[in-house]
C-alpha cells in the first residue's frame, strides 16, 4: 500500500512537472518565433522600399540597355525593373485622373529604374553610397528615394531589437527560474531516498544516472509536447491571416522547434544536476532543516 502511494506520488510529480517544462517552453518558443518574426518582417520592409534612378532624355536605348545590365550585376539589387517615358506617363495619368498632356505640349516625366534593395544595404551609410556612385553616372540625372521613410523604419528596427533582447534576456532568466523550482521540488522530495543511496556505498555516479537519464526524458517529452502546440497555434494562425507566410518561413519553424528543443534538453539536464549535487553534498542531519 505504501508503495503504491509513493508510485502514485513519483507519477504526479513527474506528470507535473512535465506540464509545467512543456508551458516555459512554450513561452521560449513564442519569444523565439516572434524575434524570428521581427527580422523577417524588417527585411521584408527594407526589401520593398523603392528607388527610382531617373534616367536622362538624352540617352540612347544602347546606353539605357548597357545601364540595365550594369545594375542587375550590382550585389545590392534584388529587383529591377524600367519604366519608360510613355509607360510611366500611362501610370500618372491612371494616379491623376487626367492626361497632363491635354495642358502641356510634351510628356514631363522621365524613363527611369525603379529598384528594390536587398535588407543588407538598406542602412543609412551603405544607401548614401550607393547613391552617390549612381547620381555620379553619367546617364542618370537623379536617384529618388523616400528618405525619411528610410529613416524612420531603421530607427524603429534597432529599437525593437533592442526590446527583443531584452524580452529574450528576461525570460531566459525567468524560464530558468521556473524550471529550477520544479527540478527542486522534486528533489526534495526524495532527498531521502537519494541519501540512503549514499549510506549504503552507492557512488555519486551510480546516484545521478538515473536522474539525468529523467531529465533527458522529461526535457525531451516537453519540447515535443511544447513544439506540438506551437505548431498547432501557427496553423491555427495561418488559417486566420494567410498574410503570415510572408513572415513566417518554414525554416523559422525548424529553427523555433530545434531551439525549443535544445533548450529543454538543457535547462532540464542542468537544473537536474545542480539541485542533484546540493543534496548529494548535505549529510543525514541536514537533510531534516532544508
Amino acid at each position: 500500500m505504501k508503495k503504491r502511494r509513493q508510485s502514485k506520488l513519483f507519477s504526479t510529480q513527474l506528470t507535473t512537472s512535465c506540464i509545467s517544462t512543456t508551458l516555459v517552453l512554450v513561452l521560449v518558443g513564442i519569444i523565439a518565433l516572434f524575434t524570428l518574426i521581427a527580422r523577417n518582417l524588417s527585411t521584408y520592409v527594407r526589401e520593398n522600399i523603392n528607388v527610382s534612378v531617373l534616367i536622362s532624355d538624352d540617352v540612347s536605348p544602347d546606353s539605357v540597355a548597357r545601364l540595365e545590365r550594369t545594375l542587375r550585376r550590382q550585389p545590392y539589387v534584388r529587383q529591377i525593373d524600367y519604366i519608360s517615358k510613355q509607360q510611366a506617363l500611362e501610370e500618372e495619368t491612371a494616379a491623376m485622373g487626367m492626361d497632363p498632356m491635354e495642358f502641356i505640349d510634351f510628356n514631363p516625366f522621365t524613363a527611369s529604374f525603379e529598384l528594390k534593395m536587398k535588407a543588407a544595404y538598406v542602412s543609412g551609410d551603405s544607401l548614401h553610397r550607393i547613391v552617390r556612385q549612381l547620381r555620379a553616372r553619367p546617364e542618370v540625372i537623379d536617384v529618388v528615394y523616400q528618405k525619411e521613410l528610410m529613416q524612420q523604419v531603421n530607427a524603429n528596427i534597432r529599437k525593437l531589437s533592442l526590446v527583443l533582447l531584452a524580452l529574450v534576456a528576461l525570460f531566459t532568466y525567468i524560464s530558468f527560474e521556473l524550471i529550477n523550482s520544479t527540478v527542486r521540488l522534486n528533489f526534495f522530495a526524495r532527498r531521502f531516498s537519494i541519501n540512503t543511496m549514499k549510506l549504503v556505498g552507492a557512488s555519486w555516479r551510480f546516484i545521478r544516472r538515473p536522474f539525468m537519464r529523467s531529465a533527458l526524458a522529461l526535457g525531451f517529452t516537453a519540447a515535443l509536447l511544447a513544439d506540438a502546440i506551437l505548431l498547432a497555434g501557427l496553423h491555427w494562425w495561418h488559417k486566420a491571416e494567410p498574410q503570415l507566410e510572408t513572415v513566417v518561413h518554414r525554416e523559422d519553424l525548424a529553427i523555433v522547434c530545434g531551439v525549443v528543443l535544445v533548450f529543454g534538453l538543457f535547462i532540464t539536464t542542468t537544473c537536474t544536476s545542480c539541485s542533484l549535487r546540493k543534496y548529494l553534498r548535505m549529510s543525514s542531519n541536514d537533510l531534516y532543516h532544508v
